[in-house]
């Protein structure tokens, strides 16, 4: 585990450096995926103006709701900025490279990119984290505790999305639909789904536990449905880390020669 915090910690000083070589373009979009959340947020903020709470579910929530989304995609994209590019690099060969790098097969993939987009998510859910505070609905450590399991939960269904590409070969489109798919679902109040929906909230898409479970344990914590969400984060990582180590004994070697720039 030492090991790959310090491999995640060199990874991203390289790619801060090499960010910071190309200065506009990172701005540009960071600044730009602000102003896209920021866009869709506003929907919210005006229906709000006319209606006080969607079942039980207030606009200061709603803060906390995109708080967790926006952080939890943010990091993920920062820190781990290959993850949605997992499926191409698979179907593509060019996981070659990294299977001759220790320690780990999946983590250097992973890492060894930066999407600059996601400084703005990150950005956008910390702001909407301070103006919860500044609402006094935020207890700051549990938020940061829920944050990390959050993005884990976001990251580890990023992969196993990803790595459909070991069995389905072609697995960009299908990639980005499930990733899509947890965000969208994730952007509204967990009390407007019910039935089939919310089963497949906490199931197939499991947008609930990325943003529905950790506001309502903000909002009123309780131990047993902590414990849910701390057996949820460990089983879909093995769930992940099972799913990439079986497709990986399938994967078929892109040959590929070269150096990696």
């Amino acid at each position: 585990m030492v090991r790959g915090l310090a491999l995640i910690l060199a990874y991203f000083k390289l790619n801060v450096s090499a960010a910071m070589e190309y200065r506009f373009t990172f701005v540009a979009q960071a600044v730009g995926m602000v102003f896209n959340d920021a866009l869709v947020f506003f929907f919210w903020w005006v229906y709000f103006q006319n209606v006080q709470q969607v079942g039980g579910w207030t606009l200061g929530d709603v803060f906390v709701l995109w708080g967790f989304l926006a952080t939890s995609v943010g990091l993920t994209l920062v820190l781990f900025g290959n993850t949605h590019r997992l499926a191409t690099i698979i179907s593509d060969g060019q996981l070659d490279y990294y299977l001759a790098l220790p320690p780990n097969p999946l983590l250097h993939p992973l890492v060894s990119r930066m999407n600059l987009s996601g400084w703005g998510d990150a950005g956008f859910g910390i702001a909407s984290f301070a103006i919860a505070m500044w609402l006094g609905i935020l207890p700051l450590g549990l938020a940061v505790v829920l944050t990390v399991m959050s993005t884990a939960i976001f990251l580890a269904f990023s992969v196993i999305a990803g790595s459909l590409a070991f069995f389905i070969g072609n697995a960009e489109a299908a990639a980005f639909q499930a990733r899509d798919s947890i965000i969208m679902f994730s952007m509204y109040p967990g009390s407007i789904f019910s039935g089939w929906a919310k089963i497949l909230l906490f199931t197939l898409i499991p947008a609930g536990f990325v943003a529905h479970v950790p506001v309502e344990l903000l909002r009123e914590f309780d131990p047993a449905k902590m414990g849910l969400l701390l057996a949820f984060t460990a089983g879909i990582w093995l769930v992940a880390i099972w799913v990439f180590q079986a497709g990986l004994r399938r994967y078929e070697s892109g040959n590929l020669i070269g150096m990696r720039g």
